[in-house]
């Protein structure tokens, strides 16, 4: 019994979500779970590999899968930009060189270069550090080789040369 809320008074109802089971953070898998309770603000808390989301109940009749994938998403943003902050601190580092500039965005592809940019995907956070830093990594290559050529490679393999571990996670999805 959670003596909090009996003394609080608080109505808190709790609602499991399936339909986005299980989701993906840092290459581990986690269950969702929606609280609707007598709150303004919408919080997210993680607990024994559970993603608890807390919603105001004004939200109990509407979509919970809409509702869901936002939440998830604001999620994945959050920790993207914590997690490829440090990716490309960790490859600067190594590499010795840095984009102009980066950014953290939605599109088709995990990772871009484009004009000395690098574009990163916020769900790049579903897979494992090893994984963030080797799609990171892949994109500083291209800084100074524009296509898959062997000596981008060479460049790849010289800083991880297990690199094709990598590349076979992101292959299976």
């Amino acid at each position: 019994m959670n003596l909090v809320k009996r003394k609080t008074g608080v109505k808190t109802t709790t609602k499991p979500v399936i339909q986005r089971h299980p989701v993906p953070v840092l290459g581990i898998d986690y269950k969702v779970e929606i609280i609707y309770q007598n709150t303004k603000i919408t919080e997210l808390t993680v607990e024994n590999k559970t993603i608890k989301i807390i919603l105001p109940n004004r939200y109990k009749k509407m979509d919970n899968k809409k509702i869901l994938d936002v939440a998830i998403d604001k999620m994945y943003e959050q920790i993207a930009k914590v997690e490829i902050e440090r990716a490309m601190e960790k490859t600067r580092i190594m590499v010795g060189f840095a984009p102009e500039e980066y950014e953290i965005k939605p599109m088709r592809t995990l990772g871009k270069c484009e004009n000395k940019k690098i574009i990163l995907h916020p769900e790049i956070v579903k897979y494992s550090r090893n994984v963030i830093d080797y799609v990171v990594l892949h994109q500083y290559c291209h800084l100074k080789h524009k296509n898959h050529t062997q000596a981008f490679f060479n460049l790849l393999k010289s800083y991880l040369p297990d690199y094709k571990k990598c590349e076979e996670i992101l292959l299976n999805i």
